[in-house]
């Protein structure tokens, strides 16, 4: 029989994905493990139940994306992808749930998720959703897809309106949150403090009628792939 130590353990090779998977049913993260490992370019780096252990070991294991479980013991999945966006790491998270995704999806992504599937539908999509977060890239039902970008591209539509209007600056910032970059890079990049950065992302929320910063970076990301203007 398969044990979570066997489904996680192999020799990780040069330019293999590396994933973390934060899930508190033993049986399901040994499937996932399992699934994903089959795969020679992707290995299950590390397994973690709850959202502390999670971050300890996403620190000290450096993974290149990381799966999550809504519902984990004495904690929720959607905490670890909040601290995720605070801390800057900005790394590409997968929701693996068995929640409605009507009900869940948005959420996770304002929160700053990078996609969303239901549990009952994991075996056959998780491996394309990966490759495709991994490559900068969304992943979720073309109806959430729909839903999101007519409510941000309406709200991004705002900012071209009278004293909403992007200025030159502003436009850089946000397009340099669409293609992944921290604050601290995007102030390295443009050469100002990370103090000045963050009060661009507080004028683009503003303007663009956000109120919440994982919004900002859904539409931002959003509108680098070319699904919104």
């Amino acid at each position: 029989m398969l044990s979570l130590g066997d489904a996680t353990r192999s020799v990780r090779k040069e330019g293999v994905i590396k994933v973390f998977i934060v899930e508190d049913h033993p049986i399901f993260s040994m499937g996932m493990s399992a699934l994903i490992n089959q795969e020679p370019d992707l290995h299950v780096c590390g397994v973690a139940e709850n959202v502390e252990r999670a971050e300890q070991e996403v620190s000290r294991l450096g993974p290149d994306m990381v799966i999550v479980d809504l519902s984990l013991q004495d904690s929720d999945g959607i905490d670890f992808i909040r601290n995720n966006c605070r801390s800057g790491r900005q790394l590409p998270i997968l929701v693996v749930s068995m929640h409605d995704e009507s009900l869940h999806a948005e959420r996770c992504l304002q929160a700053g998720a990078r996609g969303y599937i239901m549990k009952q539908e994991a075996s056959e999509l998780v491996i394309k959703a990966i490759r495709q977060i991994v490559a900068g890239n969304s992943y979720v039902s073309s109806r959430i897809m729909n839903k999101v970008v007519g409510r941000l591209a309406g709200a991004g539509q705002a900012a071209g309106d009278g004293g909403g209007q992007l200025s030159e600056r502003e436009l850089a910032v946000l397009g340099l949150i669409g293609k992944g970059f921290s604050t601290s890079e995007i102030a390295a990049k443009l050469h100002v403090s990370p103090k000045t950065v963050g009060t661009y992302r507080e004028r683009l929320k503003e303007k663009m009628g956000f109120s919440q910063g994982g919004e900002l970076v859904r539409y931002a990301i959003l509108r680098a792939e070319g699904v919104v203007e």
